[in-house]
């Protein structure tokens, strides 16, 4: 049985690996990405790059999305070069970018009223994860449509999860990353506290990362940061800025304040502003170490 064409948007950190999962399954391939030369290389592969989206749904059976927000995202599938304009009804249109529940379920609407269905299924894992298909997709909407690409998902990920109808994989993702985000910004905070107050970095941190506080991503993020580990980014810092923003409105939608999002958040927001956006999230501890005269 013919594998169904595949259009893919985003070939950045995340998109890029997942792409290469599909080419390397067989799927037939049609690429968009707003910088072209990052989808060049994929032309090597057999894949076709196509100068719009439109261009790259249109004969497409599947359509899927890995991009930075919600205006990325909009311009994507909006307009008269946007992906809803050559979609065939018939078309499942897969979102795996993390973006707010709202711009989800607008995104739902205008798919429906193109005969095409949406599912929301953003992804935990980073860039490892993306390129060796161990990626785990947090999936939104119709329990028919998910099987019917499946095997789609299975190409690229180790795990799929049908959380319930549109938007739930966008919540449970913007929840997710919450959590992460607030265990980078304490992490970041707790190392500067035993920096300046002159412990042995490596002992102290052998504690904190073996004890109560241990968890996988402080063990990821305690060893970028003492060795001052930024690129690749596995996750860019700016982009967990933009989740915590979600998260935040979106527990205000929910009547949750978001206190610890939103100190989170503040913390993020500065490391954006030392220009420090477009290095790993680990990149965050930086802006506390600025204090004069400390050797690090």
């Amino acid at each position: 049985m013919d594998k169904p064409r595949i259009a893919f948007f985003g070939l950045g950190t995340m998109g890029g690996g997942m792409a290469r999962r599909l080419l390397g399954a067989g799927y037939p391939l049609s690429v968009y990405n707003r910088s072209r030369e990052k989808a060049e290389p994929f032309a090597e592969g057999g894949a076709v790059i196509a100068a719009t989206p439109r261009e790259a749904a249109a004969g497409s059976e599947i359509v899927i999305s890995m991009v930075a927000d919600d205006q990325a995202s909009r311009g994507l599938w909006l307009g008269l070069d946007g992906a809803l304009a050559g979609a065939k009804p018939g078309t499942i249109l897969i979102e795996s970018s993390t973006l707010s529940v709202g711009w989800i379920r607008e995104l739902a609407e205008s798919a429906g009223a193109a005969g095409c269905e949406l599912l929301d299924a953003p992804v935990t894992g980073s860039r490892p994860q993306a390129a060796a298909g161990e990626l785990s997709f947090l999936v939104g909407g119709s329990g028919t449509a998910l099987e019917n690409v499946r095997p789609v998902l299975e190409a690229m990920g180790k795990a799929i999860v049908h959380l319930g109808p549109t938007g739930s994989g966008s919540l449970l993702k913007l929840i997710n990353n919450f959590l992460c985000g607030v265990q980078a910004a304490s992490l970041a905070e707790a190392m500067a506290m035993v920096e300046r107050g002159g412990l042995n970095r490596d002992a102290a941190m052998t504690i904190l990362t073996n004890g109560a506080p241990g968890s996988p991503l402080i063990k990821t993020l305690s060893a970028r940061m003492t060795g001052h580990d930024y690129k690749p980014p596995y996750f860019m810092l700016r982009l967990m800025s933009k989740d915590l923003a979600y998260a935040a409105a979106e527990g205000g939608a929910h009547g949750i304040e978001s206190m610890t999002a939103t100190a989170a958040l503040k913390v993020f927001q500065n490391a954006v502003a030392h220009g420090e956006g477009d290095l790993d999230l680990s990149a965050v501890v930086e802006q506390f170490r600025t204090h004069e005269g400390l050797k690090l």
